[in-house]
């Protein structure tokens, strides 16, 4: 394979996938709202001669190259989140701007600039004859990320794979795109969303005694959700914080895995309530924890937690504690209902479809994290690492048990913020690994059990 020829052909398409990425981000593609940036990456794709490009009933899209019965995927979300404050934007975060170094607007971090990097990776492995006989390409816009990770995923699997007479064995791994600041990144926490609800009784405000204010009761539980978070795991500490999972005392079998990933957090994101008026006791209310998962956790220990704390089994029948369920309707209208349950996975640094993503960075570019002087700050790490936050990969691998492995342009820290920005020497960078990949992946190597750990599934009847 040669190197130098990738290399080159990945910074002849620099302008091209520059003009890409801002032409995705001129058009606004929060979740659910996506079929104009569908639209144009599957003009591009066509453009660019992809042996078929397609979307599926969810409205994901999806470009083929190769004739081969193994696939191997490469995703990126193209929904992205809103853009908050303006006030907080310093240009125009649609039309943003370019210079020499970086691309800005909302979603070139997080995460159209990997769809970018994607599909001309693509197009490099077409111009230079790099499928592997056996395999084909499969590039993934996928939609409802930012609502509901993995959703998209587990739509491909059980709805499209089906109706192409595709089976999810083969796959043989796929390349997430999500930023990773010059990282191959083999896992990451897992996450749900939990719901609190809250009963009270509502009277006149001129006599709140005759009443049961629920905001108060919700008070006292928003203060152990906080201990929850932030304690310590002393044996005189009565709510033991979630640090707890990285001792061995109280996570024996995944400690260690733990510790690779990060402890896990939990953090109360929305607030309801219901009152007949503002001048009276409210009568009900309700929150919404954000909840980060380590290994060793799962969906129901994570439940049974928030019910155990003290100020939820001193009211008693008067909560409800429970699991989100998401069921928003796609740009395309299809409706795929499922648990907002996001399963925690890691991968076996030494599985091979990790290191052939390891083998392509160490042939062109060499054995560290490479980047633009602007982001080096953020990549003093080591080149194989985990992400903090989740992705597409929780059904992918976590759900699926397909391998799953991490290299996107971006950074991290870019994901959600105002003024986001991108790199685009990072897009050059991306597009040629993922070119060289195909070629250097060994089969040969490929073991049935790539998880180093993987959370399990709800007992609920959701496939």
């Amino acid at each position: 394979m040669d190197f130098e020829k990738i290399k080159a052909a990945a910074e002849g398409y620099k302008a091209d996938m520059t003009r890409f990425l801002r032409d995705m981000i001129r058009i606004p593609s929060e979740s659910c709202e996506e079929k104009g940036v569908c639209e144009c990456i599957k003009a591009e794709m066509e453009k660019l001669g992809f042996d078929k490009a397609e979307f599926d009933g969810l409205g994901n899209v999806i470009g083929w190259m190769g004739e081969g019965d193994k696939i191997i995927a490469i995703d990126s979300h193209i929904d992205t989140v809103g853009i908050g404050n303006i006030n907080n934007w310093t240009h125009d975060p649609y039309e943003g701007y370019e210079d020499d170094e970086v691309i800005y607007g909302r979603g070139g971090s997080d995460q159209e600039g990997g769809m970018a990097s994607a599909v001309y990776g693509a197009k490099i492995m077409k111009d230079l004859g790099l499928i592997p006989a056996s395999y084909k390409i499969m590039v993934v816009g996928s939609v409802q990320e930012e609502d509901c990770d993995g959703m998209c995923w587990q739509y491909i699997v059980n709805k499209f794979f089906p109706a192409i007479g595709v089976k999810k064995e083969q796959v043989e791994f796929v390349i997430s795109t999500e930023p990773t600041d010059g990282g191959i990144y083999r896992g990451h926490r897992g996450r749900m969303e939990i719901r609190v609800d809250v009963k009270g009784v509502s009277c006149h405000g001129s006599a709140p005694e005759r009443g049961d204010n629920a905001i108060y009761k919700m008070a006292d539980i928003l203060q152990d959700v906080r201990a929850l978070n932030e304690n310590d795991d002393a044996d005189s500490t009565e709510i033991k914080g979630l640090v707890k999972m990285l001792n061995p005392k109280y996570n024996p079998d995944h400690y260690e895995d733990a510790r690779f990933l990060g402890r896990g957090t939990c953090t109360t994101s929305q607030i309801f309530y219901t009152s007949p008026s503002r001048c009276a006791v409210a009568d009900s209310c309700s929150i919404s924890i954000d909840r980060r998962m380590t290994a060793g956790e799962t969906w129901d220990s994570c439940l049974e937690e928030i019910r155990n704390l003290p100020s939820v089994k001193k009211y008693g029948d008067d909560v409800k504690v429970s699991m989100y369920m998401y069921d928003r309707p796609s740009w395309t209208g299809e409706v795929y209902e499922t648990e907002a349950y996001f399963p925690t996975w890691i991968n076996k640094e030494s599985a091979a479809h990790v290191q052939a993503l390891v083998d392509a960075h160490h042939a062109l570019f060499g054995g560290k994290r490479i980047g633009p002087d602007g982001a080096m700050h953020l990549r003093n790490r080591p080149l194989t690492d985990k992400w903090t936050f989740s992705t597409n990969g929780v059904a992918i691998q976590g759900r699926y048990g397909i391998p799953c492995v991490g290299f996107g342009p971006g950074a991290e820290s870019q994901a959600h913020a105002p003024n986001e920005i991108t790199w685009k020497q990072d897009l050059v960078t991306c597009a040629a690994l993922y070119a060289a990949v195909p070629g250097l992946y060994k089969e040969e190597n490929k073991t049935d059990d790539v998880s180093q750990f993987r959370a399990g599934k709800t007992n609920n009847d959701i496939k």
